[in-house]
């Protein structure tokens, strides 16, 4: 797969909005490879494919093209909540299911189908927690920069109260992500 071709497919005439998700997801793609990198047993096991890591890492955000989120320079009309789904269709659409689940499931530290339904969120009801080792990878990976500061990497301290804000189940959920990716929680 060629992900600069899929890229520019979308956003080859948003030359702003392209910077900003190239330059965001080499950010993500280059913290999970060096997860995947740390863990040569899950490669040795079959858990992990390096090549499908920084793929599904490059794509993961693909849909915020149809979000209205100004400050990173989406003009969409859809909510920003939205991103993960509707670049999961885009990503089905193209022949790339296994990709479009990534993109489905690493917002936050996942969505549960009970937050879709309590909080009415504008995405069809099911579950969208991370489940496979590549899911969760680069779910935790993208916690560590944000498309409204690139080049920056959060703060252990920003991304807990940022998952805080999501209640106890998300933060339960991360506390799982760092002591699987084997990073002391700094």
């Amino acid at each position: 797969m060629d992900y600069i071709k899929l890229i520019d497919k979308y956003y080859g005439n948003y030359p702003a909005l392209r910077e900003v998700l190239m330059t965001h997801s080499r950010q993500v793609a280059d913290r999970a490879l060096k997860i995947v990198d740390a863990h040569p047993e899950w490669t040795e096991q079959g858990l992990v494919d390096r090549q499908f890591i920084e793929e599904a890492a490059m794509l993961h955000d693909i849909g915020i093209i149809f979000c209205d989120a100004p400050k990173i320079h989406c003009r969409g009309s859809h909510k920003y909540i939205e991103h993960g789904f509707l670049g999961a269709e885009l990503l089905r659409a193209e022949g790339y299911p296994k990709h479009a689940l990534v993109a489905e499931r690493h917002t936050g530290t996942g969505i549960t189908m009970e937050q879709v339904e309590r909080e009415e969120l504008p995405i069809p009801e099911r579950d969208y927690c991370p489940q496979s080792l590549e899911e969760k990878i680069i779910c935790y990976a993208d916690k560590f920069y944000s498309k409204s500061h690139l080049g920056e990497e959060v703060s252990i301290d920003k991304i807990k109260y940022n998952i805080w804000k999501y209640g106890h189940a998300a933060f339960v959920r991360w506390q799982e992500l760092v002591e699987l990716m084997g990073e002391a929680d700094r």
